[in-house]
């Protein structure tokens, strides 16, 4: 059976990156396993936001601390980055950290690329470059002088010179069934988000993980299961409630969504939510014991890593309240 881990979710659409580092070490500090950040170009709000590199700022935490799983959640290979750029980055901090890292990559926003003049395909052509970035990025790692003549991207003669004794995994994130198949096919783990429909996990997601898995000849416990969970703990519940505000674009639908490349026209359509939409993708709960209940569903369903993701401006008392109070009666569930 895999072993929980619990990780902390670096947002870097809400904190500079010198301060957004700073928690990076305090969660390693009060007993989380892994630190995963985000990869934008753009924020999801214009007043207030930010958008480190995550690349630069993952070298900077691993340097930082000693022993958390550092990674991305998640990254898009296929257009701002080529796929080799990023294998090469990875093999880098592969070196740099070993058994440390991991490559979380997903199939990308909008808001990330159209601002740079990218042309926005639609989700088949999306996939299809997904699909083939991780088959250049795995051989790039175990072969040398790759050339490659894919539909999207090719390579002649290609080498990464500095790759890591122990590879680094490739985790796959997913919202539908075809790019969860695929995760289960050829990922090292499997990257989804809580806060959705309960029969999306049962019926939809976790039967589709398995059978990719099972398509490659594998378990479905030879992956990691890792879920991103929206969490606001606070022993003031009108504070706990306010603080999802910041991450109101979370709770506006993909219609509502889609088409919107600009953090101030997306601040603009949050901002219209009232706090008990903006708090409805999260567990928001004063009371350790309940707020274990509602987390414990995730456990349930089989995700073996939970990474939590906490809305509030104040991440370092977050930190130290999950510390004391949540993580110790996780781990003892």
């Amino acid at each position: 059976m895999t072993a929980l881990r619990l990780g902390y979710k670096a947002s870097n659409e809400q904190f500079p990156p010198a301060e957004l580092l700073r928690y990076g070490v305090v969660a390693e500090e009060v007993g989380f396993d892994s630190v995963f950040v985000s990869d934008h170009l753009q924020p999801w709000r214009h007043d207030g936001g930010h958008a480190p590199f995550a690349m630069s700022w993952l070298g900077a935490l691993g340097a930082s601390t000693e022993r958390i799983t550092i990674g991305t959640s998640v990254l898009t290979p296929t257009f701002r980055y080529h796929p080799a750029i990023v294998a090469q980055a990875f093999a880098t901090l592969g070196c740099l950290f070993p058994g440390r890292v991991v490559l979380g990559m997903g199939t990308g926003e909008s808001m990330n690329e159209v601002p740079l003049g990218i042309e926005w395909p639609d989700g088949k052509e999306r996939f299809a470059r997904f699909r083939e970035a991780v088959a250049l990025i795995r051989r790039l790692w175990s072969e040398q002088r790759v050339t490659f003549e894919g539909e999207y991207y090719r390579t002649d003669k290609a080498s990464i010179y500095d790759v890591p004794e122990q590879p680094v995994p490739i985790y796959l994130a997913g919202s539908g069934p075809a790019a969860t198949r695929f995760a289960g096919r050829a990922g090292d783990g499997y990257i989804t988000t809580s806060g959705k429909a309960p029969e999306l996990y049962t019926d939809t997601l976790l039967p589709a993980v398995r059978e990719g898995a099972e398509k490659a000849g594998r378990a479905v416990s030879d992956l990691d299961l890792m879920i991103e969970v929206k969490v606001s703990f606070d022993h003031d519940r009108d504070a706990a409630m306010a603080a999802t505000r910041f991450w109101g674009a979370l709770a506006l639908t993909p219609e509502q969504k889609s088409g919107v490349e600009d953090p101030v026209e997306m601040q603009r359509l949050a901002d219209e939510l009232p706090v008990e939409r903006t708090a409805s993708r999260f567990i928001v709960s004063t009371d350790p014991d309940e707020h274990v209940a509602a987390i414990k569903r995730y456990l349930d369903l089989g995700f073996t890593h939970l990474v939590f993701h906490a809305p509030g401006p104040d991440q370092e008392r977050f930190l130290r309240l999950y510390g004391d109070e949540i993580l110790p009666r996780l781990r003892a569930l």
